[in-house]
């Protein structure tokens, strides 16, 4: 598939083309595509629309979050490969390094994290909902690093933890970083990782061992999994003006 003709503006509501700079695996049902785009700056927590043209015409159009830093090199996504899934497809099993694809962006003013927001800040992920909070995790290493945080992330299994590796290397470099694993259908790997689905017991008793009191809370994941996630926050204290959500079709 072949993208557009260069916008002439940079607004964020026009189509411009973007590069596919790498394409990743990032676990076996995720791809980290980078794309070089002429975007205005984004903000950590936002997202771009994606959209690809086949050579007959018929277009496929999806909206990914972005979880590269504000002031990254590319636009970094976290693309879940879905079953029939037409956008999630190409990227996983046909993009290559300099192929071309329409992004326009950046979208979304609520569900942002800027480092003058300060803390504690408090993340909650299922699945491929960590991507905008891979930003704000990202933009807090570069610009508040030692601000407390806490990143409750569940998963199916640990290999399908996105950005494991990083979120660990940042956890051993960062001592007001806690990242904490939920793990569903398999033990957990960690001493304080859970090997259950996160619910409201095991979010009373992560923040119960953090010991912060969020000033900002986010959460992303499957329409159950934020409903879940943010009933429980409220039940442990969170005022609902603290608490920011975003969802996406599927299970977590």
């Amino acid at each position: 598939m072949t993208g557009a003709t260069p916008a002439s503006s940079t607004s964020p509501s026009r189509w411009v083309t973007a590069v596919i700079g790498r394409v990743d695996h990032l676990t076996p049902r995720v791809v980290g595509v980078v794309l070089h785009a002429p975007l205005p700056p984004h903000a950590a927590g936002q997202h771009v629309d994606v959209r690809l043209t086949a050579p007959d015409g018929y277009q496929a159009q999806r909206s990914y979050s972005i979880a590269s830093a504000p002031g990254a090199d590319g636009l970094e996504l976290a693309i879940e490969r879905l079953d029939a899934g037409e956008v999630s497809s190409f990227f996983a099993d046909v993009a290559r390094p300099g192929d071309t694809v329409e992004i326009r962006g950046p979208i979304g003013g609520h569900f942002v994290w800027r480092d003058e927001d300060g803390g504690p800040l408090l993340l909650v992920a299922g699945g491929s909902g960590v991507a905008p909070l891979m930003a704000m995790l990202r933009h807090r290493r570069a610009r508040a690093r030692g601000l407390p945080a806490l990143l409750l992330y569940s998963a199916r299994t640990w290999d399908e933890l996105i950005f494991r590796d990083e979120l660990l290397a940042m956890q051993a470099d960062d001592a007001g970083f806690t990242f904490v694993a939920a793990i569903t259908r398999e033990p957990p790997r960690r001493a304080g990782d859970f090997g259950q689905r996160l619910d409201a017991e095991l979010v009373r008793r992560a923040l119960a061992r953090w010991g912060h009191a969020p000033r900002h809370a986010y959460a992303c994941g499957s329409n159950a999994f934020v409903e879940a996630m943010t009933a429980a926050l409220v039940d442990e204290g969170v005022p609902p003006r603290a608490i920011r959500a975003e969802r996406f079709g599927g299970a977590s």
